[in-house]
């Protein structure tokens, strides 16, 4: 069954307009929530807050939506042990409804507070390296590590996860795909791109997958979709533009640019143009239904809705009760 979530965002709301759009999310019948984790915005009007702290607030004003994070990077400013040990946690507190989305990272949340950014190939081979430690760690067992990029001696996590938590890595690309799927238990992407793109990623994903000898019926794919929908149409563009358009250029997940004032200047020449190319801007719930189907008939499994205001809570009522029943029919 097709898993309908939100996409909540650090970069642009405080904690507490988080944690309410959270809550409704839960009242209205979204199945997941997907958190960034940011230490710098994409723009200097944004919002930064540290996603950990607030996980255990949503974890315990909540009862049954799924979170997690998309994504953490735990390979630089973070110590592979201690997401370990945050995952663990919010697992603890919520009953085991988690996951864990990692990825390579970007300079923009790395490098201002480590002045570290390794070549994209280092970075890969930090993160496999990582999920494999706190993979070990999640076990309970005492764990004496000692690899090419990480140390532990006799860690041992005391507060253990309510379940498994399983791990999604973040594929940007195809050619990233088939390490998601040889390391991770699911993937997480960005939609907006080429049908032709996702197709590649979930053929490599699926190769990566049978190379480890895993089971693919129970490996989730997600994706991330930005939408615009309602009768404030140009508003919504507007804050799309505002808060985000430096996530639509492929150079702030490559490039050493490292601050919101960098990513802004970058997402300048993002017009509105390209926000409709890369998101569904219609207030046609059948067209908002056939574009989320696309991402699952292409085999996504997950989906989180990105929404950038105005009238988040509204918007998630609405869009709940008009587009979700069209997206389950059928599917």
């Amino acid at each position: 069954m097709i898993k309908l979530g939100y996409k909540i965002g650090p970069e642009q709301y405080t904690p507490s307009e988080m944690l309410r759009q959270t809550i409704a999310a839960e009242e209205n019948g979204f199945d997941s929530i997907d958190v960034s984790d940011h230490f710098h915005p994409w723009s200097e009007e944004g919002q930064s807050c540290f996603t950990w702290t607030w996980l255990g607030a949503a974890a315990a004003r909540t009862k049954k939506i799924e979170l997690g994070t998309g994504l953490t990077c735990p390979i630089l400013r973070y110590n592979p042990a201690i997401i370990a040990q945050a995952a663990a946690t919010v697992s603890s507190l919520a009953g085991g409804r988690t996951y864990l989305g990692v990825g390579t990272g970007e300079a923009l949340n790395e490098y201002p507070v480590t002045c570290e950014w390794p070549e994209y190939n280092e970075r890969q081979e930090m993160l496999a390296e990582a999920i494999h430690l706190i993979r070990e760690l999640w076990s309970g067992e005492k764990v004496s590590f000692d690899g090419m990029h990480y140390c532990t001696q006799v860690a041992k996590l005391y507060t253990l996860p309510a379940q498994d938590i399983p791990i999604y890595i973040s594929t940007m690309v195809p050619e990233s795909a088939q390490f998601a799927g040889y390391h991770g238990d699911g993937l997480l992407t960005v939609g907006g791109s080429k049908m032709k793109a996702y197709k590649q990623i979930m053929e490599k994903f699926e190769n990566g997958a049978k190379r480890a000898g895993k089971d693919l019926t129970k490996m989730p794919r997600a994706v991330e979709l930005f939408v615009a929908y309602g009768d404030r149409l140009e508003e919504s563009m507007e804050k799309m533009h505002r808060y985000w358009a430096g996530s639509f250029i492929p150079a702030l997940f490559t490039n050493k640019i490292y601050t919101p004032e960098m990513s802004q200047q970058n997402g300048e020449v993002v017009g509105y143009d390209i926000l409709k190319q890369k998101a569904c801007i219609t207030p046609d719930p059948e067209e908002q239904a056939r574009y989320v189907k696309q991402y699952v008939d292409l085999g996504f499994t997950h989906i989180y809705i990105h929404y950038a205001g105005p009238d988040e809570l509204g918007f998630i009522k609405s869009y709940a009760e008009d587009v979700f029943p069209l997206i389950r029919k059928n599917t």
